[in-house]
């Protein structure tokens, strides 16, 4: 039996939560005015995505160890679906929306992790950062398939479209994983418990390294996603206008992808090319202040995106190197720690409501701490 996933159904489930996370944007606007709430409130039901996407982290990594990849996969993209239909069909007050959007980002979560986990499962060090810069390319066409169908059913269907949309794609996944997904966990694994590697990784600098990189820069990517549907709106333009973004947003991570892959076979190290993708989003942020005022701003978020797509598949290929023996234990502590960063700083994200701001300090952390060679 082949025991490796295709690329083209890991890609399309690691696909899924991004997918999730863009589509959900172009309904921001439409929430705000059908619950009647602030600006703040309807961005941070983003960062509320990615407190709730990090429990279903460490849940599904667990599980994926005690269970199996294949069942929890399975499991997880039942939940989703679930969770979208009721949004689509049945929600009719803010709180009961705000349960059913953390269900659906929990469930969601077997989409990064689990997926992760299984590529881990069989391929390591430089060909594992090579395999991540390939779903990294796939994952550059996420925005433009989110943004682009997210205010197309937006504008026509309002966001109960749109969530009809993703219980479409949980559905469908669920179909493809059911046929085509073999179960990778290797026969002899042993069961990590996950105090004592939680207190291994939680002492471990490379790891919160790690972490605090994968939050930067995603912090820099759906703050964009969060405020800038606003910031259009202010404008007087269309969520289309906003949708249109997601053809620049895609270019520039799939550049980055292949940038990256390209100077890996040339033989540059991981850690300089986090480096020069910091540099490039501190630029970006630079970018976006000088143009706030202007439509113009998004052009400087392609270098943003364009230094998402050359660090992280770096970082994620090397964050767990020392954790061989526990792949799914510990990409899920990972997870918890970097997604509950992210939705940290999204939430402050959403008090701020200042892209540019957001940008330039993560930027300019991420600078700081990638610009050392890692321990």
């Amino acid at each position: 039996m082949n025991r490796k996933i295709g690329l083209p159904l890991a890609s399309a489930l690691i696909m899924f939560p991004q997918v999730v996370e863009t589509i959900y944007s172009t309904t921001l606007v439409d929430i705000q005015n059908t619950f009647s709430v602030s600006n703040a409130s309807a961005s941070r039901t983003l960062s509320l995505f990615f407190v709730a996407f990090a429990l279903g982290i460490i849940c599904w990594g667990q599980l994926c160890d005690r269970v199996g990849r294949r069942p929890v996969m399975l499991a997880g993209l039942l939940i989703s679906a679930a969770a979208a239909c009721y949004i689509a069909v049945g929600v009719r007050h803010f709180n009961g929306f705000l349960f059913a959007w953390s269900m659906l980002a929990f469930g969601s979560a077997v989409g990064s992790n689990v997926t992760q986990t299984v590529l881990r499962d069989n391929f390591s060090g430089t060909e594992l950062a090579h395999v991540f810069s390939i779903i990294t390319m796939s994952l550059s066409i996420s925005p433009a398939l989110g943004l682009f169908s997210g205010s197309a059913l937006s504008h026509y269907m309002g966001y109960r479209g749109v969530f009809a949309a993703m219980a479409a794609m949980a559905i469908s996944l669920f179909a493809w994983t059911l046929k085509s997904m073999p179960e990778t966990r290797p026969p002899q694994l042993k069961r990590m418990r996950l105090l004592a590697t939680s207190y291994l990784m939680l002492r471990d600098t490379h790891i919160w390294r790690s972490a605090l990189l994968v939050a930067l820069f995603n912090v820099c990517l759906f703050s964009y996603y969060s405020l800038a549907p606003f910031m259009f709106h202010r404008m007087g333009m269309s969520n289309q206008v906003f949708g249109y973004t997601g053809l620049m947003m895609a270019a520039g991570s799939a550049l980055g992808a292949l940038l990256n892959r390209r100077q890996l076979r040339r033989g540059f190290v991981s850690h300089r090319l986090t480096f020069h993708g910091s540099v490039l989003m501190l630029l970006g942020g630079i970018g976006v202040f000088l143009l706030q005022a202007s439509w113009l701003f998004v052009l400087p978020m392609l270098f943003v995106v364009l230094g998402f797509g050359i660090a992280i598949p770096n970082i994620l290929g090397e964050a767990l190197t020392r954790y061989q023996d526990r792949m799914g234990v510990a990409g899920a502590i990972l997870g918890l720690i970097y997604y509950l960063m992210i939705g940290g700083g999204l939430n402050v994200a959403a008090w701020s409501q200042n892209l540019a701001a957001v940008l330039i300090i993560c930027s300019g952390v991420a600078v700081a701490v990638s610009c050392r060679k890692p321990i």
